[in-house]
């Protein structure tokens, strides 16, 4: 019975993506090149774009679905590079143990309900326990729950005693992580397991964090050899590799490495700028947290010491964002939304325009940019022929507003209304 109920949901979730939608619109970004479109329609079969024009120039096939967005302006759904869907920003530090295990994915759930809200119709989730990520995927994927679609990297692979080890137990309950590694092979042997189990992308942590016990976050963690090994495996499979790195040393070495993501880049140097141009590697810098943790931190549950690393880091950080995107180094849009609520990921925005990018690079870093770094241009990123039928509607221009995308009235993803608000 329960396997008959199964397959006739899926099969229900999919044949309501098969339909043909025709979306018109007051105007439309094309996010490449900034230029504005007025009066765009969009026709989506199968949930992929067949066709992108303006109004009386593109032939709308007779039984599609309309919907007309007369006063709003539409982008491609926005892509989120760091988020922790399972993660919950109100219960902080040792306040998680009150809770049972199977209560993570299942605020798992309600996240991906609000991040998709949010117009997030992509993300990325480096990193969570128990493959809780790879649950949701399989859900969302399955058309039971509502959420973004999700490229899972399972647990974060940590050196003993690093920032994704479990640091905040005494020896007696004897508690590690399973990704933990303390060498080349045994790190090579972790990746193969993290995929083996549903990662897409694997993480590593490559120096200290802010929010782990008694160590430094920018104390670097893995060496050299040890991210040389990680990277190597990984693209053997044809992974990415995201490093969480907050200390020079350490972004560095995994620039060296071969690391394809540096995540936070909190303390990068001129070095690190110039490495990661020369490499191509991608800086995802989650300048807009630091606000939210700041002010509900300690209330949440925040250990005085992590709440004190973070508010050393966070204007170091806005700062070295400043010079990055000033020295033309590749920005993705990340938010670590899970240390703030999940579903407010649109407010880095303002912040990123505040430390140097024009509006339209934000939007870039949130959509083309993030397509690239996840090596899904050919699916995700732009309202073009061709890719899946993502795409949000605001009111207003966020070229000259950009705080218009923290109010989305619409989303759709893979052709299916999500969200109108317009209604």
């Amino acid at each position: 019975m329960r396997f008959g109920l199964c397959a006739a949901l899926m099969a229900a979730g999919f044949a309501a993506s098969a339909e043909t939608v025709a979306v018109s619109a007051a105007r439309l970004i094309d996010v490449q090149s900034g230029k504005i479109i007025d009066h765009p329609v969009v026709v989506i079969q199968d949930e992929r774009i067949t066709a992108v024009g303006t109004a009386g120039s593109v032939t709308v096939p007779a039984d599609a679905k309309r919907v007309d967005l007369p006063n709003l302006t539409l982008l491609p759904g926005l892509i989120d590079m760091h988020v922790h869907l399972t993660g919950e920003a109100t219960i902080g530090g040792y306040n998680s143990l009150l809770y049972t295990d199977s209560f993570w994915p299942i605020v798992g759930v309600k996240n991906a309900k609000l991040t998709l809200q949010a117009g997030f119709t992509s993300v990325r989730n480096v990193g969570s326990e128990h493959f809780d990520d790879v649950g949701l995927r399989q859900a969302i994927d399955g058309h039971f729950i509502e959420g973004p679609r999700i490229t899972t990297a399972t647990y974060a692979l940590s050196a003993t005693g690093g920032h994704c080890d479990q640091t905040y137990f005494p020896p007696s309950m004897n508690q590690t992580s399973p990704s933990v590694g303390d060498s080349p092979d045994e790190l090579r042997q972790r990746v193969r397991w993290a995929h083996k189990y549903g990662a897409q992308v694997i993480k590593i942590c490559a120096t200290g964090g802010v929010f782990d016990h008694g160590t430094s976050a920018g104390a670097q963690q893995l060496n050299l050899e040890e991210i040389k090994a990680i990277t190597a495996e990984a693209h053997m499979e044809g992974l990415k590799v995201a490093a969480h790195a907050h200390g020079a040393a350490g972004i560095a070495d995994a620039i060296r490495g071969g690391v394809d993501t540096i995540e936070h880049s909190s303390l990068i140097d001129d070095e690190g700028i110039k490495l990661a141009k020369e490499k191509g590697a991608y800086l995802s810098m989650d300048i807009y947290n630091t606000d939210y943790t700041q002010a509900e931190g300690l209330k949440n549950g925040e250990l005085e010491e992590n709440i004190r690393k973070d508010r050393e880091l966070g204007d170091a950080q806005r700062e070295n964002f400043r010079k990055a995107v000033k020295a033309g180094a590749k920005m993705i849009f990340g938010t670590d939304a899970g240390v703030y609520p999940h579903g407010d990921n649109a407010k880095q925005f303002a912040v990123m325009v505040r430390y140097g990018m024009t509006p339209l690079q934000a939007i870039q870093a949130a959509t083309v940019t993030a397509a690239k770094a996840l090596d899904q241009e050919a699916n995700v990123g732009q309202i073009q022929s061709g890719k899946f039928g993502d795409i949000i509607g605001v009111a207003g221009d966020p070229l000259s507003d950009v705080t218009v995308l923290e109010h989305v009235a619409f989303v759709m993803k893979g052709g299916e209304v999500f969200k109108n608000e317009t209604k």
